[in-house]
């Protein structure tokens, strides 16, 4: 690696020293798991003691830590040494307005430099980082000033206006040439010092951050993070990646969700690698190939949303440069993966993690991929397929990480909030509500959402493998499948379609994805209700089932039908 051993800190080498084995066993998945160790770590500033290392080593000081490219073409390069003075001279600015060790920062910015210079400059105070998404309205706001206590926001100054309706004493800091009065302007640390004298160390248990989750079936959950458990943990996310030094990262997340933290900030800076930004107004297939081929993106993460969209593209145009591909937020559908491959000669690897932790499984970089499976436990990850009902551990079950083994990558807990970690943390085990089960090679298949998987006729039935069917369809985007009732079955899965182009929303749609779906699952797996409509998504992109389900429960209350749904009896088709 480029930063010389000397020039660490004690604590900054048992980091590296557990990267580059990572690295160096990038594509050996056995002796990974075998030889890693999460490095111990009694203080530990990431920003401090890796990132401005890098920024301070003449072999790596110039090479781009950060690449911006916008929809028209301009674009903005920062070194890694650029980075570290910039993130100083907001540091002492922040310093010079109030902002102490522990103090709870909202951080409401888009994909622009400044975001990464508060970040870093946050990290360098001991402050806590609160992102948030600049989509939040005031009552969201209003949730994170409350529950999350801070004292400080730094946002647009496109986005002052939401916190008319915010009501506390806190600092307001904003970004961008329309500052308005009673705001402080970011811009004004330009006029900082470069040098930033620490205040004391940083112990690993100190909070860096905390992450109010998307909340897909109930109120946003406020995530705690430290100094070692995201900067540290994400060494398995860098993993499953296959970062390398002088990589161009390109990963599609919106700024204020973990993913965006993920593979935006610690894994790709853990590999000393450039993070690469395309910034758009609205997405477009070819734009986005087309950026990626230009500019040299090695290594390319999507959601399953994006992917979608970019499989509508004509893939075979474009001579990507990319050596790996991943997809995270949700589980990839074979059909998906199959038509990459089949385009690229690359395989889209999974991969499965959450807010609360770093990645815990997946596909990693040489190992044999098998399609519709998430993976094996992740280097540093004990996982457990815990029966929900009795509690033995076997090859199905909720996944679960074995807190006897407990990972770095792991969250401390969710704030002010004992009775739900005394929940989660139950029997030894961090419970991640999701459903999994485990083949004889120890690679784990996703089910579903615990709250997700519903019973019909008696049988359980697992919303992704339908969803995965129906989008082997020519005619499917996108696909959810939830129980809607029935006095027979006492529930029956029907589904709601998003359609490809070129497809109408009419009965020849419906006949055709409805009698795919009846050859290729059983009868009482068989998709018997259809509807086409746009699916209801968290703010993080992920389908909010829980709305699905809840519009079906309501409108069949008194016996009612959807308006434009389509049916096995209103088609015609054979019932059994």
């Amino acid at each position: 690696m480029s930063t010389s051993s000397s020039q660490l800190t004690p604590a900054a080498q048992r980091f590296r020293a557990a990267r580059d084995l990572l690295v160096e066993r990038q594509t050996d998945y056995d002796a990974a798991r075998r030889d890693f160790a999460w490095p111990e770590l009694d203080e530990f500033n990431w920003a401090l003691e890796h990132f401005d290392a890098i920024g301070a080593d003449p072999a790596s000081a110039d090479r781009p830590a950060l690449w911006i490219v916008e929809q028209d073409g301009s674009e903005g390069k920062f070194s890694f040494a650029e980075m570290t003075r910039r993130s100083n001279r907001v540091a002492n600015w922040l310093r010079s307005h109030g902002v102490r060790r522990g103090d709870r920062i909202i951080l409401m910015l888009a994909n622009q430099v400044e975001l990464w210079d508060t970040i870093l400059a946050t990290m360098k105070l001991g402050a806590v980082l609160i992102p948030s998404t600049p989509m939040l309205g005031a009552a969201d706001l209003r949730d994170r000033i409350d529950r999350g206590a801070a004292k400080h926001v730094v946002v647009r100054d496109a986005d002052v206006d939401k916190f008319d309706d915010v009501p506390g004493d806190y600092t307001r800091i904003a970004v961008g040439p329309a500052t308005p009065d009673g705001w402080l302007d970011l811009a004004d640390a330009d006029s900082a010092s470069e040098d930033f004298e620490v205040d004391g160390p940083t112990k690993a248990s100190e909070t860096l951050l905390l992450y109010f989750t998307s909340g897909t079936t109930a109120k946003p959950k406020l995530v705690q993070h430290t100094h070692v458990s995201y900067p540290v943990g994400h060494l398995s996310t860098m993993y499953w990646i296959g970062l390398q030094p002088g990589d161009v990262h390109c990963n599609v997340a919106s700024p204020g969700w973990a993913k965006h933290a993920w593979s935006n900030v610690f894994a790709p800076w853990c590999a000393e690698a450039t993070i690469f930004i395309y910034n758009y107004s609205r997405f477009d297939a070819d734009a986005m190939l087309k950026t990626l081929v230009d500019h040299g993106v090695t290594t390319f993460c999507a959601p399953p949303t994006v992917w979608r969209m970019l499989i509508q593209a004509d893939l075979g145009r474009w001579q990507v440069p990319m050596r790996e591909l991943v997809g995270a937020g949700e589980p990839l559908n074979p059909e998906v993966i199959e038509q990459v491959r089949d385009a690229w000669g690359l395989t889209i690897r999974d991969g499965f993690g959450q807010t609360e932790s770093s990645l815990q499984i997946a596909n990693t970089p040489g190992a044999l991929v098998k399609d519709g499976s998430m993976g094996r436990p992740l280097p540093g990850f004990e996982i457990a397929l815990v029966d929900p009902v009795s509690g033995v551990v076997g090859d199905e079950g909720e996944i679960c990480v074995d807190l006897s083994h407990r990972p770095v990558g792991l969250m401390v807990g969710y704030a002010d909030d004992d009775e739900r970690n005394a929940e989660v943390m139950r029997g030894g085990y961090y419970h991640t509500g999701d459903v999994g089960s485990r083949d004889a090679d120890g690679y784990i298949t996703y089910v579903g959402r615990s709250d997700d998987v519903f019973k019909a006729s008696d049988y359980r039935i697992s919303p992704f493998e339908l969803e995965s069917v129906l989008l082997e369809h020519e005619a499917v985007a996108e696909a959810a499948v939830v129980p809607s009732p029935d006095p027979l079955r006492l529930a029956v899965p029907k589904a709601y379609v998003v359609l490809a182009r070129g497809w109408d929303p009419d009965e020849k749609a419906a006949r055709a994805i409805l009698e795919y779906a009846r050859e290729q699952l059983p009868a009482y797996k068989r998709v018997r209700r259809l509807e086409f409509a746009e699916l209801p998504k968290t703010i993080s992109g992920k389908i909010r089932r829980v709305e699905l389900r809840t519009r079906e429960t309501e409108l069949r209350a008194d016996g009612g039908v959807p308006e434009g749904e389509f049916s096995d009896d209103s088609l015609g088709l054979r019932s059994s």
